[in-house]
């Protein structure tokens, strides 16, 4: 179902669920609420309360309603808020901190009293725990009870830490952490084994008495957890479930957190629809899928016994509409991305300095073997994703070199670089960001590799583009806005280059906000160029979480099995990334060439379930248009 220009209330869930075209739009209906609610208490002289979330969901809430304080004067003095939870231990001042969080993102960019602000104490005594959880909550009735609940929810369908398991009447509590939610925390605390065990949270039925709660989830990764708790019965499994029984509360999704839901997956289950060549396909491939049969094999039964009777007496019979989306599927099956004859600029945008190979190496190698000029373009140098011991390894062989080779002062200078990272890292205390001179050694660690990988797919070093956006440039997971010199930069880029296709990252589920980022500043840079009559092809590849839906593959790229292992040696040319990348993502712990492998054969043998030609793998993309 493709994306509105306004929310689209979901059917067919137990609570209201509403889809916005993207994030930023959920997190401005949100920041809306608020500011009415606000307003209006202001203009009664009362308070607002508020109970507040951390993570990645609420950032682009957060910033609006810095924009609302600072340019439409929205008065936060008698605002009083409450935070949902915070690790234990956790020192106050510890950049991993909520308390740290919460100052550094909304609190010191707004006028609220420090007197009105609470959040759990990760300071406190072990024994001190239980006497403070009593005090949180009578804080919050003393206040009034909260009057809007801002929640995100974790892959386990937390909300704040009420982890599976957690009971419908739990209050404010020290709980201990579930191995998934401490897993999708790592890449903050640099390693899994520096994130807390414990936090203090708020408890189900504390959340529950809020008067109004809003729940945002954003991005495929959320989506599976999304569905069972809006559409399957409450369970403590699922302590977001629980909001079914909310009298006020809704759940406010972008386009990829509600693409398990009946409504965006199988919408002829819910009611009656608009048939067009996009619903077709997409209903005609899940039934060919679920019944494994090709789609020049359906029969009208296959149809009528799965829900898609309207679809049969509209436009049947079955062997007509399977025929039609078997023809529509086979045109997608490009052996030339770019067209045969050869000489057309490809630009490929590659967020980190590996997404290019992992993503699309095979179509790349393809291009360049059919005569075309392909350049890449990293976006930032991904320099948070190196080990330090590989730093280490990197300044010793710098040492090593120079003393064979280099001069008096080659060699002095080296060994002070040497001396310098040992020393720091030495000291260095689990979860500590980066000094900026180890950050450089990182980023060329990562630099040197993407030289290699692109060489392996023969591109040579001089059609490489290292932008190193400034967005990405704070040494630690969480990153700035994208700013307006990142999209200049891009459109420069397209100036100089004048392509005939781009690729880009266009799916949503990277865990680290990166890709979403970045495919948001090309999507600007591109309006832009367009804007004043520059045109070009653009492609969408998914990172290394996710495929698109076959029914929603616009071309697929045939891969050999010698291109296919081409493409494997580029990605192995990424050694820090290699056996045990420092953010894998999620709980795969598959190399990422191996997801690679997965999903291009994965992807080949749907095609052929589907009755299309049998490929031995396949690198599909999406076309993007405004």
């Amino acid at each position: 179902m493709p994306p509105t220009n306004n929310p689209q209330q979901l059917p067919h869930t137990r609570v209201p669920a509403f889809r916005f075209p993207t994030s930023t739009a959920a997190a401005r209906y949100v920041a809306r609420e608020i500011d009415k609610l606000v307003r209006a208490r202001n203009a009664a002289g009362k308070p607002t309360v508020l109970g507040l979330a951390t993570g990645s969901t609420p950032v682009g809430l957060y910033r609006e309603l810095i924009r609302l304080h600072k340019e439409e004067g929205l008065d936060f003095s008698r605002v009083i808020t409450f935070n949902l939870d915070e690790y234990f231990p956790m020192p106050k001042e510890d950049s991993h901190s909520y308390f740290k969080w919460m100052h550094d993102t909304l609190f010191n960019h707004i006028n609220i009293k420090w007197e009105n602000i609470h959040i759990p104490d990760g300071t406190l005594d072990p024994e001190e725990v239980d006497e403070f959880c009593i005090g949180y909550e009578r804080a919050i009735r003393a206040a009034g009870g909260i009057d809007i609940q801002v929640l995100g929810i974790g892959r386990t369908g937390h909300i704040g830490f009420n982890e599976p398991g957690s009971p419908k009447n739990s209050r404010t509590r020290l709980v201990t952490l579930d191995s998934i939610t401490r897993r999708d925390a790592a890449s903050g605390f640099f390693g899994e084994e520096n994130v807390p065990a414990q936090a203090i949270t708020m408890g189900v039925a504390s959340i529950m008495d809020a008067r109004r709660v809003f729940l945002m989830a954003f991005g495929e990764h959320k989506a599976p957890v999304v569905y069972k708790a809006i559409e399957l019965p409450p369970t403590e499994a699922i302590s977001a479930s629980f909001l079914q029984d909310h009298p006020d509360a809704t759940f406010l999704l972008d386009t990829a957190a509600a693409a398990e839901t009946t409504a965006v997956k199988r919408p002829w289950e819910v009611g009656p629809i608009d048939w067009t060549p996009e619903r077709v396909r997409q209903a005609v491939v899940w039934l060919s899928l679920t019944v494994k049969k090709g789609l020049q094999k359906l029969n009208d039964e296959d149809f009528r016994e799965h829900h898609l009777y309207e679809l049969l007496r509209e436009q049947g019979p079955a062997e007509k509409i399977g025929e039609a989306v078997f023809h529509d599927r086979l045109a997608t099956i490009q052996p030339y991305p770019a067209g045969k004859g050869g000489g057309k600029t490809v630009l490929v945008f590659s967020p980190h300095p590996d997404d290019d190979v992992i993503s699309m190496g095979g179509t790349i190698i393809r291009l360049v073997e059919q005569g075309h000029k392909v350049h890449v373009a990293y976006m930032t140098s991904g320099n948070i994703a190196v080990f330090d011991h590989d730093a280490r390894r990197f300044v010793d062989f710098v040492d090593e070199f120079l003393g064979s080779f280099g001069d008096a002062s080659e060699k002095s200078i080296a060994g002070t670089i040497k001396d310098r990272v040992n020393q720091y890292l030495d000291a260095k205390k689990p979860g500590q960001p980066d000094s900026p001179e180890i950050l450089a050694v990182k980023g060329m660690i990562r630099a040197t590799e993407a030289r290699a990988a692109a060489l392996a797919c023969g591109i040579p070093p001089e059609q490489l583009e290292f932008m190193d956006l400034r967005f990405y440039r704070t040494g630690k997971v969480d990153k700035n806005p994208i700013q307006p010199e990142d999209i200049d930069d891009i459109v420069a880029l397209f100036g100089r280059l004048q392509p005939a296709q781009i690729y880009v990252a266009g799916e949503l589920s990277d865990p680290h906000g990166t890709h979403r980022t970045c495919a948001e500043a090309i999507y600007e840079a591109v309006r832009r160029v367009r804007a004043k009559e520059q045109r070009f092809e653009v492609w969408l590849y998914k990172g290394a979480w996710e495929e698109w839906e076959p029914h929603e593959i616009e071309m697929a790229v045939p891969l050999s099995p010698d291109v296919l292992m081409r493409k494997k040696e580029s990605i192995f040319r990424h050694q820090s990334q290699k056996d045990r990348a420092m953010f894998p993502g999620g709980t795969d712990r598959r190399e990422f060439w191996q997801r690679a492998e997965d999903r291009n054969l994965g992807t080949a043998k749907t095609f052929d379930a589907l009755g299309l030609p049998e490929y031995y793998a396949l690198e599909a993309f999406v076309k993007w248009e405004e």
